[in-house]
């Protein structure tokens, strides 16, 4: 059965959709001509010719619509001379009816089961179940991988190049990863590092930084002169006093001055003898004056070698490689530069005082931490060249491995993402064969079963019944009766000649309706007639007077109750009309206590301006046709198109049907503009137009509503009526 119908773009229905939903065996829909019951009709009857609109059955098992509406009018009355023959079930063959009986439980059993499996597969209404459920944990991993790729996006946008823009197509790409990816997984520090060189623009050749060598000034900071005691010859007569006194460097010093002096004392101003000289120059032999000059060379060679490593550092420095730690060789080399000013400072105090034993400051720490950073950056430099040697390589391997990096830091979602995938894929494999077996089963049913109705088929029976009714109901002057071939079916007179075409509008209903009536229990095939369907009356009743308008929904009610008794291959029911006595006949029900039964839905259909709208209502929004005038009233979406009507037909009743009121009278209470509206609706009444209500309309803009509405509340106050309009407006309980 049909569980919604989702209408919008459709003649008078718009953009907004319009949708009957939670439908149940029996839905009843009320409203005036012209506000879209007959689209709702057709789109039931071929739901494929309107694209924009939605029917939902149950199960998504599609029952046979049968729909009597104007269309089927035209197409089996106005456009032939002949009936297609209704074929039915004959009872000659009681063993091939149980047969058919008890096919038809098959059928209708696995009917059954496929709904539920489709149920259980994706929901009632196509978007549950399984399916969502698969649904649910493909959009839940489509999430947590593009929470990954905003995560990375900004230092690995190259490698997601192509699926940066989707969250499907990233994903997609994941689970394509997760199947082939097995490269080596490398640290996340390791894969920044490398794509700042690789996923930037097309890099350049790097200059490898030149060795730094400091071996030179390591040998000079070993030089055994620094301590050894640089002194005069020690068998010189003079020789135990300075080594008494240890003034050997003041001894050397003052000698400069002595030579100067011509052999005068600089001291005492004495005049010495020239064994004294002799002997100073004994004491100060070549022995003396070579370690001297061997402690003058060093402090030279130390000064010249330290300044070309400073210089070398300092051009290292000022035009640094991007790829060395440049803070950190500023650190070092300032530190190296304090170890050479403070050694230089002692090889000048050993130069001045040769006795005096000094030690260098060490530069192996430093050393070896400058040449740390230059070799490291040096190797840095060898990658990045062999990247750019090989870039297009470079950046397919670095592509691979961040994927690769990805599938890790996904490790436990894609794991858990597997597992459950697996078992809702078995799972819907299951349902799935378990339906198309099902559906096979189905067709096989079917085919014997219109194979057996085939044996037990015949046009009379309908014949018979049809022409019954009609002498029943006093249709004596023409009867139905089977054409030449057997197969169709025309009207005729009891001379024999067609009738068709001077039947009279309400006969060329009733037989119309006959026809539908009796086709709904059979088929015009020789199969079909147990083929479950759901059936659609829109406006049954338009052109019949009373006594038919009763036999017709008698009719109907008869079908209703086969459908509450399950002996009927009907499934549901769909009656439209405007005819409030119809509508009130029809769903006449004395089980009934207020509100709607769960067998069924009412609904209200209003054309307030141009788009149709429908309203769903608790209980039978149609209760008196006096009562359903004041509900129009009431409804702040009223028709414009249908107001003066109403208001004058509401007049009509209470004042001059009810009441005996003459209304003209009451115009006299009136002057102006709300004298001539109050005469306008008067005459109406006086002109005989409620005999065409239906038909009859002035289009009024909202104003002119107003004023209407105006005039006819004060024809109430001016008639001592208004406790009446209040409680039928609803102003007494709001006040």
């Amino acid at each position: 059965m049909i569980e919604s119908i989702t209408i919008a773009n459709a003649a008078t229905y718009g953009s907004t959709p319009q949708v009957l939903n939670e439908l149940a065996f029996f839905t009843y829909i009320f409203g005036a001509n012209a506000t879209g019951k007959t689209t709702i009709s057709r789109v039931i009857a071929d739901e494929n010719a309107f694209p924009s609109c939605k029917v939902a059955w149950r199960g998504g098992t599609r029952l046979q619509p049968m729909v009597y509406n104007q269309d089927f009018v035209e197409r089996n009355f106005n456009q032939s001379s002949e009936f297609k023959g209704v074929f039915t079930l004959g009872e000659q063959n009681i063993g091939t009816l149980k047969k058919i009986e008890s096919a038809k439980e098959d059928l209708d059993n696995l009917t059954t089961k496929i709904e539920t499996l489709s149920r259980t597969l994706q929901g009632s209404d196509g978007l549950g179940g399984k399916r969502a459920e698969l649904d649910t944990l493909e959009n839940d991993l489509k999430d947590k991988c593009w929470e990954q790729k905003k995560k990375y996006d900004s230092k690995f946008h190259s490698a997601f190049e192509g699926y940066r823009n989707n969250s499907e197509k990233f994903k997609a790409k994941v689970l394509h990863e997760l199947g082939r990816n097995t490269v080596a997984l490398v640290s996340l520090a390791e894969l920044e590092r490398r794509a700042e060189t690789v996923f930037g623009p097309t890099p350049a050749t790097e200059l490898s930084i030149p060795t730094f060598d400091m071996s030179s000034l390591g040998v000079h900071q070993a030089n055994p002169i620094l301590k050894k005691k640089v002194i005069g010859k020690d068998d010189v007569d003079i020789a135990a006093m300075i080594g008494k006194l240890g003034n050997s460097d003041w001894v050397r010093e003052g000698r400069v001055f002595y030579d100067v002096n011509a052999g005068v004392c600089p001291f005492c101003q004495q005049v010495t003898t020239e064994s004294l000289a002799k002997s100073l120059s004994e004491y100060f032999d070549d022995t003396f004056l070579k370690e001297s000059k061997s402690i003058s060379d060093l402090a030279s060679s130390y000064k010249t070698d330290s300044e070309r490593a400073q210089q070398q550092l300092t051009s290292i420095i000022t035009t640094p490689s991007k790829f060395l730690e440049l803070d950190k060789l500023k650190s070092e080399k300032e530190l190296l530069d304090s170890k050479i000013i403070i050694n230089i400072q002692r090889l000048s105090a050993k130069k001045k005082e040769p006795s005096q034993v000094v030690e260098l400051d060490s530069h192996d720490n430093v050393f070896a931490a400058i040449v740390s950073l230059i070799d490291s950056a040096n190797y840095r430099i060898a990658d990045h060249n062999k990247i750019v040697s090989n870039i297009a390589k470079e950046r397919a391997d670095l592509t691979e491995q961040v994927w690769r990096f990805l599938l890790e830091e996904l490790k436990a979602d894609l794991g858990a993402y597997k597992t459950a995938r697996e078992g809702k894929d078995k799972a819907i494999k299951a349902l799935t064969d378990q339906i198309t077996a099902a559906k096979a089963e189905k067709g096989e049913k079917a085919d014997e079963i219109r194979e057996l109705e085939k044996l037990t088929t015949s046009v009379q029976p309908t014949i018979d019944a049809i022409n019954a009714l009609l002498q029943s109901f006093g249709f004596h002057s023409f009867t139905l009766t089977k054409t030449a071939h057997s197969t169709s079916y025309k009207l005729v007179r009891s001379d024999g000649t067609d009738a068709k075409a001077t039947l009279s509008e309400g006969e060329r209903s009733f037989v119309t309706f006959l026809y539908f009536y009796h086709l709904l229990k059979g088929s015009n095939t020789e199969s079909g007639m147990t083929t479950d369907r759901i059936v659609v009356f829109d406006d049954p009743v338009s052109s019949f007077d009373s006594d038919i308008l009763f036999i017709v929904a008698s009719l109907i009610k008869g079908l209703l109750d086969e459908v509450r008794d399950g002996k009927s291959h009907i499934k549901q029911v769909f009656v439209l009309t405007h005819n409030v006595y119809f509508h009130k006949e029809v769903t006449f029900n004395q089980n009934r206590r207020g509100q709607t039964m769960n067998e069924e839905t009412f609904w209200i259909l209003r054309r307030p301006g141009k788009i149709s709208m429908l309203e769903r209502h608790q209980s039978n929004p149609i209760k008196t046709s006096y009562e359903l005038l004041w509900s129009e009233v009431r409804n702040q979406n009223r028709s414009k198109l249908t107001i003066q009507n109403t208001l004058r037909r509401i007049l009509e009743n209470y004042f001059k049907i009810l009441g005996g009121i003459d209304l003209v009278s009451l115009c006299t209470m009136f002057e102006g503009r709300d004298r001539l509206i109050c005469k306008s609706l008067c005459s109406w009444i006086h002109d005989g137009s409620h005999y065409a209500h239906d038909d009859f309309f002035v289009a009024i803009d909202d104003a002119m509503v107003d004023a209407y509405l105006e005039v006819f509340k004060k024809i109430f106050e001016k008639s001592g009526h208004i406790a009446h309009y209040r409680m039928m407006t609803g102003e007494m309980h709001a006040g």
